[in-house]
């Protein structure tokens, strides 16, 4: 599979993961009703099959086992292999499937359109005086417009998780919202909108429990997937202007060490940055996926290599 393929498969897993976060709720997939005080899941009561009158039939035995089979177990199962999928690929997760992070590549990508650079405190990329200066204020606009809308679909995506989504969708039609679902839609659209604008990558790196445990867990194991950089053909960057830094929606050095790379999202970015630029030579690109090396630059704990004595003998 080619890296331009690779980045469609990307497109169209992490769009359609993204939808499925947006209408889980409406298709009662997976919900928590407030108003009952229930999981839904695949449209049925997340009740284990303990109805009222099993209860009354069946002894604390019958409950503790029911309990076991249909929700402990299952869920150690499911942590167990997280743990794995951490461990061997790191932040897989956040890379293919994050709503969050389609989100930072989204945006990263509208800014880089809009005012040649994705954060604000880059310098814009733009080749002229006069058209670094062209629309600023519309540009901006349209940044801040279109983060607004995309932070209120994930407001009203979270609100539909706590409350029925049919009625709350037709109330929101009808102006017709209660008070504490509109406050709740007011404050998380405005921190959202901050997120898109000026955090995004920064809440993935430093404010993201889950994706810095999957950082962890990867960091733990020296032979995990990362992106590795051919070191012995280093020279073949000096005719590049860092393609593949600007590439990774993280802002990682991705030519340097492991332990310097903690929050990438094996998005692969990087590789097909190189890869554009590296494709008229022929021994072709110098990053790519790879095993890691067991070094102190590869694991969580910097781990020192002892050579060994040399013994002299006394001539």
């Amino acid at each position: 599979m080619t890296e331009n393929k690779l980045q469609r498969s990307r497109l169209v897993v992490r769009s359609s993961f993204f939808l499925l976060f947006l209408l889980a709720p409406a298709l009662n997939i997976f919900r928590f009703d407030l108003t009952t005080t229930n999981f839904i899941v695949f449209n049925q009561v997340l009740s284990f099959g303990m109805t009222a009158e099993w209860v009354k039939a069946s002894d604390h035995w019958d409950m503790g086992l029911r309990m076991l089979g249909y929700f402990i177990l299952p869920l150690i199962i499911t942590v167990v292999i997280g743990i794995y999928i951490f461990y061997k690929w790191g932040r897989l997760y956040c890379g293919w499937l994050c709503p969050h992070f389609s989100v930072v590549e989204y945006v990263n990508d509208l800014m880089d359109r809009r005012v040649g650079r994705v954060t604000i405190w880059e310098k814009a990329k733009f080749s002229s005086e006069k058209e670094a200066e062209r629309s600023k204020v519309l540009d901006w606009i349209i940044i801040v417009t279109v983060s607004m809308t995309i932070a209120f679909l994930w407001a009203l995506g979270l609100l539909s998780y706590l409350l029925p989504p049919i009625p709350l969708y037709t109330d929101l039609i009808n102006f017709e919202v209660g008070l504490y679902p509109t406050i709740f839609l007011i404050a998380a659209t405005t921190v959202f909108t901050i997120d898109f604008v000026l955090a995004r990558h920064l809440f993935c790196k430093y404010g993201c429990a889950f994706g810095v445990m999957q950082s962890l867990f990867w960091m733990m194991n020296s032979k995990a997937m990362l992106v590795k950089f051919d070191r012995d053909r280093a020279k073949a960057c000096q005719s590049c202007d860092k393609d593949c830094e600007a590439a990774c929606p993280m802002r990682l050095p991705v030519r340097s060490f492991k332990r310097a790379k903690f929050t990438c999202t094996q998005c692969a970015q990087c590789i097909s940055a190189c890869q554009e630029v590296q494709k008229d030579n022929p021994d072709g690109t110098l990053l790519d996926w790879s095993e890691g090396e067991k070094s102190r630059h590869s694991s969580l704990i910097p781990v020192k290599t002892i050579e060994p004595k040399r013994v002299h003998n006394d001539s």
